[in-house]
């Protein structure tokens, strides 16, 4: 393979990556709104424990960094206790 043709390729995995980053990180971002926008205590509260499975998720993957995940998931924490 020439280099021009890794170069390709590369390009070709990095765009691929992209979405798939992408898509994880939109997954996150609607869970977290989803609790974010309940009032009721434990219609939030079970909509928190699928956010933070899914902020897990994203974050195992390495998509987010563990202390954005951490982050995220006290934002959650904070608005669940404010309730």
């Amino acid at each position: 393979m020439s280099a021009k043709g890794t170069v390709l390729k590369r390009v070709r995995q990095a765009r691929k990556a992209n979405e798939r980053n992408k898509n994880y990180k939109s997954a996150m971002k609607t869970a977290i709104k989803k609790v974010l926008s309940e009032n009721s205590k434990e219609n939030a509260s079970k909509l928190a424990d699928k956010a933070f499975s899914t902020i897990d998720k994203v974050a195992s993957k390495g998509v987010i960094h563990k202390n954005k995940a951490a982050n995220q998931k006290s934002k959650v924490t904070k608005h669940l206790k404010s309730i």
